[in-house]
């Protein structure tokens, strides 16, 4: 399954949402995602699963990368 994973750079950081970026990865679970993200120094604001439909409209942009971790 593909998750959306919206973060900071930094962990100190406070949410800010013109610096919030995002991250499509691969993963069992919302866990597993964490676990996989855990050695960044990101601050995860939330991590959404993404159904068919939704995918579909990520892979539209030109931003969508699949991260390999």
């Amino acid at each position: 399954m593909v998750f959306k994973v919206l973060y900071q750079e930094l962990s100190e950081e406070i949410p800010v949402r013109e610096r919030t970026k995002s991250l499509y990865i691969e993963g069992d679970s919302e866990r597993d995602v964490r676990n996989k993200l855990s050695g960044r120094n990101y601050n995860i604001e939330f991590i959404q699963a993404l159904d068919d439909a939704h995918l579909a409209y990520e892979k539209k942009s030109d931003h969508f990368k699949l991260e390999t971790v």
